[in-house]
């Protein structure tokens, strides 16, 4: 990651940390391997302003390959200690290369200062980014099929279209192209037309692959593929906004502002891995995606989510707000941010169900599609008052 932070972050007095530990109900494959168990930290932060001593909460979940290491993420939030003062996370933390630690102490921050002011997160973080407008009471959310056969792809689909869903994304790039294809097919015509679906390959194509992909996929009205070409390939990822032959080097791309598309290619193209690797600006500047997939703890914190997703709209980008399959404190983060996104698209926000356990109850469950952001103060109320502790 290469942009500035954000900077605004309120004055501080202690910053504190814990350890804790979720297992996943099942391990879940990645580009970047298989996840079993998410470590993290929870944080608490003291703001010298508070009058009833009320700690802002956060939490840090680190993934490598997306973040820091845990022992890293652990390095820099035992760097900070009990220090008198913390004026700003984006001083303290290096978001680049400790975005987790970072996300921790950011996240805190901002749901103390919300909390003190009897608002909501997502309002906090609205004014701060200069949003504009009020943010959304409601969030709507995309649910993720499995990679089964079509028969059992197909069969997730429609259990989520009858739990409320109208947005699906369909895992593919484990198998061939053609096998991929038919998954797809299977889903779209077990739904029909009036539902959203996008297809993850998680960078598992090269340039030729991922042409023919994308060539044939276009048949079911993707809304995007998400991330075909290994996260750094910004220009292989250009290239195929444009519809250039598959060889091409991608040199003439355009830069931040300029579509770039060549009406006449694929499916439109979303960058996930590529904004954690290279940053919202260097994926901007390239014409590298119509939507941008936009994880507040590989990016640094809720604060540099929202900034990215204000940049990427301002540049006719849909940005799109998910997780690292963090826990309760970090997923009700991400609503606010997504919350605070003008008319934002469907998020991957729907993970809750990939824990086998929690840190809290959740405070944001998934109803027939959407989720409802918590009134507040701060992130949610009294919903997280025992680990505020």
């Amino acid at each position: 990651m290469t942009d500035d932070d954000p900077r605004g972050g309120e004055p501080a007095r202690t910053v504190r940390h814990r350890p804790f530990a979720l297992d996943l109900t099942g391990p879940l494959g990645t580009a970047r391997g298989e996840i079993g168990r998410r470590e993290g930290f929870v944080v608490t932060v003291e703001r010298e302003t508070a009058e009833d001593g009320a700690a802002g909460l956060g939490e840090a979940t680190p993934l490598p390959g997306w973040t820091e290491s845990r022992e890293a993420c652990e390095a820099a939030l035992d760097g900070l200690g009990d220090r008198s003062e913390v004026d700003s996370p984006a001083e303290a933390l290096d978001a680049a290369s400790t975005p987790a630690a970072r996300h921790g102490v950011s996240l805190a921050v901002a749901d103390a200062a919300a909390r003190e002011r009897g608002r909501r997160l997502a309002a906090h973080l609205a004014d701060t980014a200069g949003a504009g407008v009020a943010p959304a009471d409601a969030v709507p959310v995309n649910a993720t099929v499995g990679d089964g056969s079509p028969a059992e792809t197909a069969a997730d689909a429609r259990r989520a279209v009858e739990a409320g869903f109208d947005c699906l994304k369909v895992k593919v790039g484990a198998r061939g192209v053609g096998a991929d294809v038919e998954r797809v097919r299977a889903v779209r015509e077990a739904v029909g037309d009036a539902v959203a679906l996008r297809a993850d390959a998680n960078g598992a194509w090269d340039r030729e692959t991922a042409s023919r992909a994308l060539d044939a996929l276009a048949a079911f009205d993707l809304a995007y593929v998400e991330q075909p070409l290994p996260a750094d390939d910004l220009d292989g990822l250009a290239a195929l906004r444009r519809g250039d032959p598959a060889d091409g080097d991608g040199s003439d791309g355009g830069g931040e502002g300029d579509d770039g598309r060549d009406d006449g290619g694929g499916a439109p193209i979303a960058a996930d891995e590529s904004v954690a690797a290279r940053g919202i600006g260097a994926v901007l500047d390239a014409g590298a995606a119509d939507a941008v997939v936009l994880k507040p703890m590989a990016l640094g914190g809720p604060d540099r989510a929202l900034a990215a997703a204000m940049r990427a709209r301002e540049s006719g980008v849909d940005p799109v707000v998910t997780t690292t399959i963090d826990a309760v404190v970090a997923r009700t983060a991400a609503v606010h941010v997504a919350a605070a996104v003008p008319d934002v698209s469907p998020c991957g926000l729907a993970t809750a169900s990939l824990l086998d356990g929690d840190l809290a109850p959740d405070p944001c469950p998934v109803e027939g599609g959407r989720i409802a952001v918590p009134t507040g103060p701060g992130l949610a109320g009294g919903a997280f008052d025992d680990l505020r502790r």
